[in-house]
């Protein structure tokens, strides 16, 4: 035994108990009452805290290239973010390029990943580029046998894949034992509206959210949750925004299908208002706040709470995708000094240090149980991503990534002062928490002492997905 955590109130996605954790060798060797350390154990005094799962990030883009630039946060830094805010796995996406395998891209991204030096445990979800092919295609098992099982497709943007290309995908990856996710949002609209707000002059951050609006995303969602009953495979729609999207998934999911859906927390934060002016008392302006999709009005906001409370939203993760203030200004000046527009915003926002110590806080206050704040956050992701052999939960024989939790601390977000990435602002600034993790270990290896991240690069390692086979909505 080489930790022992004493007096500890333990919750899990199901039950919460007061129990003794012990930790051999970076996995769970031992839960009860009264357990007894070894002659050179460490004990951690956990009374008056929760011990809680790690939570798992299963939507980070870190390191890319956008628009002209590449997000602010690396491997490393953008893993340590993650540590420091009670996350401990981290899936972050390859983007596979027309005419790339998408094994090479895996490989190449990779490459770049373990140069940076992970902080904390890490896997991948493959951005599907190029499907052109039956090799493009059959490259899904190169990747299942590297241990990614996990696929993106893009319904919007110019290297998103067309309907009969996402039927196709899906298709295969049923065969596989693969999941697909889907970025839903219709593409023609989308450009439509873009082409008539620029030709009309209406260049600023509102028009961003106008132009993938709620009937933009909502139409995608129901017609991505078509294409997996067409294909007979399983499904799931990423950073879910919307009150017909999460109505279209509920619907899915009572009639048997095996469809999921993750929402992210700058959803259930803040609305579709902050387009209008940005929070001018933060010196947050609206471009600050451009990620795709953009957050929406009131009603989706609602949809999604209620989403989470009654299992249609399986889980929660970040989008994390930060750029710089000097970046994000491209959207009134282009790089090039040309004038811009909201089309030229880099998109994305910061979240992966404020996912968990967020919905946390929530549960304190009594939103939600902190038994689903674990279930979205680390449970739930664990069972869709193929690693729940290992990650996802406090159990006997997982990997001891564990979170200390104070739920009597309060925290308020300061980029300057208390955040881990390499930003130079975040959209959180001067959120108010209430409780916070007081120390985060990664198979059993400490990371975060509730100040400071104590880990090193390279800490992390990559965590292989098993196969993936769901024949109707439960885990």
């Amino acid at each position: 035994m080489d930790l022992l955590f004493k007096g500890g109130t333990v919750v899990t996605a199901k039950s919460t108990f007061k129990a003794d954790v012990a930790v051999t060798k970076g996995r769970i060797s031992a839960i009860g009452a009264g357990l007894k350390p070894d002659k050179n154990t460490e004990v951690i005094d956990a009374k008056g805290k929760m011990i809680l799962p790690g939570a798992i990030d299963g939507h980070t883009h870190l390191a890319m290239p956008f628009g002209g630039t590449i997000a602010t946060d690396d491997y490393f830094t953008g893993t340590r973010a993650a540590a420091c805010g009670g996350t401990t796995t981290v899936f972050d996406f390859v983007l596979q390029g027309v005419g790339e395998t998408m094994d090479a891209a895996l490989k190449r991204r990779d490459d770049i990943c373990r140069a940076d030096g992970p902080a904390c445990d890490y896997s991948y979800h493959i951005g599907v580029g190029d499907v052109t092919t039956p090799e493009m295609l059959a490259s899904m098992d190169e990747c299942m046998k590297m241990g990614v099982a996990t696929f993106k497709v893009f319904m919007v943007y110019d290297f998103g894949v067309d309907d009969g290309q996402f039927f196709e995908t899906l298709q295969h990856a049923a065969k596989i034992g693969a999941l697909v996710g889907v970025h839903a949002e219709n593409r023609d609209v989308n450009n439509a509206l873009i082409k008539k707000f620029l030709a009309e002059g209406k260049t600023d951050a509102w028009y961003h959210y106008l132009s993938k609006n709620e009937d933009v995303a909502g139409e995608a969602d129901v017609r991505a949750i078509n294409l997996a009953k067409m294909a007979g495979a399983p499904l799931y729609i990423v950073h879910l925004d919307n009150k017909q999207g999460v109505e279209a998934v509920a619907q899915a999911r009572a009639e048997g299908y095996p469809i999921f859906a993750e929402t992210c927390p700058q959803y259930l934060y803040f609305t579709k208002d902050v387009y209008k002016k940005g929070i001018p008392e933060l010196k947050l302006r609206a471009r600050d706040f451009v990620c795709s999709p953009p957050m929406k009005g009131k009603p989706s906001q609602d949809a999604l709470w209620n989403g989470i409370k009654t299992g249609a939203v399986s889980t929660l993760a970040t989008d994390h995708c930060p750029f710089l203030k000097k970046e994000k200004d491209w959207g009134i000046k282009q790089k090039d000094g040309k004038k811009g527009n909201f089309t030229t915003i880099p998109n994305g926002c910061a979240g992966i240090e404020n996912m968990y110590p967020y919905i946390l806080s929530e549960a304190n206050k009594g939103r939600i149980s902190f038994n689903k704040a674990v279930e979205i956050s680390a449970t739930n992701p664990a069972k869709l991503f193929g690693i729940d052999y290992c990650k996802g939960a406090i159990e006997v024989g997982l990997d001891a990534d564990i979170v200390v939790y104070d739920p009597k601390k309060e925290f308020e977000v300061n980029n300057r002062k208390n955040q881990h990435g390499a930003l130079d602002h975040t959209i959180w600034e001067k959120a108010k928490f209430k409780g916070y993790p007081v120390a985060v270990y990664n198979r059993g290896k400490l990371l975060f002492d509730g100040k400071d991240y104590v880990g090193q690069s390279g800490d992390g390692k990559f965590i292989k997905q098993k196969k993936i086979k769901f024949k109707g909505p439960e885990f």
